[in-house]
């Protein structure tokens, strides 16, 4: 078997191939599933869009000699070992904690806090550790990017990781060509950690996307996918956060971003990667400019990705799958 170094392709065939996917949102089972991808496809270079972290922190209660306390339940210690592992699945976080522990996360939303930063850093971690043995003998360049669910000081944390290379405000060489990163995304109804109004997203994004040499060129990773396209379809939503149904049908609406939209009108880049709006899995055009978004399914576990060929320094083809 032939070894490919970081930055190495395969000049055999003049095709380099790029794994993205987005919105993994602590799901394991979807991570693993990314990096069995890459081997699978024989990717070269393997791109994650943002939203790294899960949404649910879910207390184990330890009630000793065994037996623990889960969904109002006492079970052994293989039952909670199997629940753990069905959190990790669909992406959410657990901790242990005794009685009084319990108590306090019940009445100090401080400590609820500090748990969720404990167990995303540690799950992060975790993934270093998984990304390492799943690469070791193929070992390509892996850029990963923070979305709007990601709190800031999760780029701290993959600072210490020799495979995930954080790529937010770099420009990076991707397949010949520029590529550039942003995950904060226009506002949401659920005030994420990483939101910003139109204006000032488009005044970041103008920032970043000067730095790039041939912006015909170029790809923007960014987490928000431009307004009004296939890639940026929601359910719409009451002021109460409730699905509006109309006839029956859920009443989709556009909630991207119109200042990545304008930055892509303005500057025509080759390629587009987007993700943050999960059930708008699709690829079009926005002018001369690919645009793509594999959606995510991470709470059941799946993979939603998208596989991009290069070839004589042009996008030859997208692959959408799932897995």
């Amino acid at each position: 078997m032939r070894l490919f170094r970081k930055g190495e392709t395969d000049e055999r065939s003049g095709k380099i191939k790029v794994l993205y996917a987005s919105d993994i949102h602590g799901s394991e089972t979807t991570f693993r599933k990314f990096l069995n991808a890459s081997q699978m496809y024989g990717a070269d270079i393997m791109i994650i869009g943002g939203d790294l972290a899960g949404k649910a922190l879910v207390p184990i209660v330890d009630l000793g000699e065994g037996k623990y306390e889960v969904d109002g339940k006492v079970v052994g210690r293989e039952e909670m070992q199997r629940y753990v592992k069905e959190l990790r699945k669909k992406g959410d976080y657990h901790v242990i904690v005794d009685r009084k522990g319990f108590q306090e996360l019940n009445e100090n939303p401080a400590r609820v806090k500090d748990a969720f930063r404990e167990a995303m850093t540690q799950v992060l971690r975790d993934w270093f550790v998984i990304a390492e043995q799943k690469t070791k003998e193929r070992r390509i360049p892996f850029y990963v990017n923070l979305g709007n669910d990601d709190p800031e000081y999760l780029f701290d944390v993959l600072k210490e990781s020799e495979i995930m290379e954080p790529s937010e405000g770099k420009v990076v060489e991707v397949a010949g060509h520029e590529m550039v990163s942003f995950g904060y995304v226009n506002p949401t109804p659920w005030n994420t950690p990483r939101e910003m109004d139109e204006e000032r997203l488009y005044s970041e994004l103008k920032a970043i996307v000067n730095k790039i040499r041939e912006p015909a060129r170029a790809i923007y990773n960014f987490h928000a996918p431009p307004y009004e396209t296939l890639l940026d379809n929601a359910p719409q939503l009451t002021s109460d956060l409730r699905v509006v149904v109309r006839g029956g049908e859920i009443v989709m609406t556009h909630v991207g971003s119109k200042a990545v939209r304008r930055i892509i009108e303005e500057t025509s880049p080759a390629l587009g990667i987007h993700g943050h709006i999960h059930e708008s899995r699709g690829t079009g055009k926005l002018g001369s400019t690919i645009i793509l978004n594999p959606g995510s399914q991470y709470s059941a576990g799946m993979l939603q990705g998208a596989l991009i060929t290069f070839e004589g320094g042009k996008v030859k083809g997208v692959q959408l799958f799932i897995g």
